[in-house]
């Protein structure tokens, strides 16, 4: 173990002309990557966690935790811009980490992503599969309940029995059809994406639309509740609820509903103009969706008073109001949507870290290898899609959103220093796309992120194992097939 290997980085000229030698297609147009970006963006965050929060947290001000945390993703989206226009590589966060702290930190940034993305997918998927479930049902369509969820949790049924679930088979289903998908290609995927992006973009703006018209304005007072230290949950568990300190809290929840823009950088290989297309991918995706989110949570509070939001499906409980079962069945359809393309962004930009990481000698080269016909890195997307499938299929992970969202700000973190540093240590370096106020954006992206990382303390805890299992394989793998530390590639030291 040496420190000196550690700390080794990769020149930025490499990475660029790794970039150029690239094996992977180059297909995606400006739109695509909107498209792509806007996919992985709304789905789970706002069909699943906006009521969650609103309810637990935040009360009708669960649109200032929106802004709140749209704001902390603005600086980090200006961040990857800068990065993935002078580094255009499918790695992303893990390839930029690798230009300025080094390869241990690069491989943390690439554990973190995993988390991000990999073990976010199959909650997606789970999230997925209740909807399917909820959706069938209306056609006298029954999936037996052990079927549907993971393996030995606990089902209650309509008559009180208590079963345990076997395998949430759709889940799992699920992941291997966007599996599927990504093996045969990513412009064969980008096309699929853009149809199911535009289908849920109509589903959310036509709740906006209706809903606006059955507004109670009562439902909004107080806009922010009172300060309650002491609020007890449907669970039984004790929480601070309200405030300002409930904002806080109900931004580091609704965080999740942003995670996904960032997965435009991976797609830098892929892309015909990646200097100019990907910051306007990132960016504009990220504003799209902060707008739309606004809307949905002022209608949404509007609807129904914040305290009926504490279940699995809000939209469709503030439609059930208004009295519209057409509109809770459109409403079904855009989440399953929804969520199948934040799948299918998730798996996409898992599979691509994992083909750069292989590429440097950090994980095995199988990874890396690429189908001769359909120009994707195969056998890594077939790797990921059985663990996500297999993980959306058995386990429950209740607090994946918590930990989802602390990996995610930590890697934030990460770019905004990155951004910082090569700002400072190579300032002649060709920008294509410059951040603005290159001194004070990095610092206030780390402040915000870092903001919402304080709620998060507690989950800290629960990072421990996973890292430490990160670095095993990192110190007993990664670091002596590093192409970096056998002199393959260019060094800083």
């Amino acid at each position: 173990m040496s420190l000196t290997k550690c700390l080794k980085r990769k020149s930025v000229a490499t990475i660029q002309m790794e970039s150029q030698q690239g094996e992977l297609h180059r297909s995606l147009t400006a739109t695509n990557l909107i498209s792509l970006g806007v996919g992985c963006i709304i789905g789970a965050g706002i069909f699943v966690m906006t009521g969650t929060a609103a309810a637990q947290y935040a009360g009708p001000a669960i649109v200032l935790s929106f802004m709140l945390a749209g704001l902390s993703c603005a600086f980090a989206a200006m961040c990857y811009g800068e990065l993935s226009a002078m580094l255009p590589v499918s790695g992303s966060a893990y390839s930029y980490a690798y230009a300025s702290l080094g390869e241990i930190f690069a491989w943390v940034m690439g554990w973190l992503l995993l988390l991000e993305y990999g073990i976010a997918g199959s909650t997606v998927a789970v999230a997925w599969s209740g909807y399917v479930v909820s959706f069938l049902h209306d056609f006298g369509i029954v999936i037996p309940p052990e079927w549907t969820a993971a393996t030995n949790l606990p089902v209650k049924l309509a008559d009180g029995t208590v079963i345990k679930g076997i395998f949430n088979l759709p889940a799992f289903g699920a992941i291997m059809a966007v599996t599927a998908l990504l093996v045969v290609g990513v412009k064969e995927s980008a096309n699929f994406n853009n149809i199911i992006v535009l289908v849920k973009l109509t589903v959310v703006v036509l709740f906006i639309a209706v809903g606006v018209f059955h507004i109670n304005t009562a439902n909004w007072h107080p806009f922010i509740p009172e300060y309650n230290p002491t609020m007890v949950n449907a669970a039984g568990e004790t929480h601070a609820f309200g405030g300002w300190t409930g904002v806080l809290h109900g931004a580091s929840i609704v965080f999740f509903a942003y995670v996904g823009f960032e997965a435009v950088s991976t797609a830098a290989q892929e892309a015909k103009n990646p200097q100019r297309d990907i910051p306007i991918g990132i960016i504009g995706s990220l504003g799209i969706c902060t707008i739309l989110y606004i809307m949905v949570s002022l209608v949404l509070t509007g609807i129904v008073h914040y305290s009926t939001l504490d279940n699995p499906a809000p939209i469709a409980t503030a439609v059930d109001a208004i009295g519209m079962p057409w509109l809770a069945f459109v409403v079904k359809i855009g989440a399953i949507c929804g969520l199948s393309s934040v799948m299918l962004v998730l798996m996409y930009g898992q599979t691509r870290i994992f083909y750069t990481m292989a590429k440097d000698g950090l994980l095995p080269p199988m990874f890396s290898k690429v189908h001769p016909k359909f120009k994707t890195p195969w056998i890594n997307t077939i790797v990921v899609g059985c663990v996500s499938g297999l993980v959306a299929g058995m386990t429950p992970i209740d607090d994946l959103g918590d930990l989802v969202n602390l990996g995610t700000l930590m890697a934030f973190v990460i770019i905004c220093f990155t951004v910082l540093y090569l700002r400072i240590k190579e300032p002649q370096l060709d920008r294509p796309f410059k951040v603005p106020f290159p001194k004070v954006t990095p610092l206030l992206g780390m402040a915000f992120c870092g903001l919402l990382i304080a709620s998060l303390w507690k989950t800290f805890v629960m990072l421990i194992p996973y890292f430490l299992v990160g670095f095993a394989i990192y110190f007993f793998y990664g670091q002596k097939n590093s192409k970096l530390n056998n002199g393959e590639v260019t060094v800083i030291r």
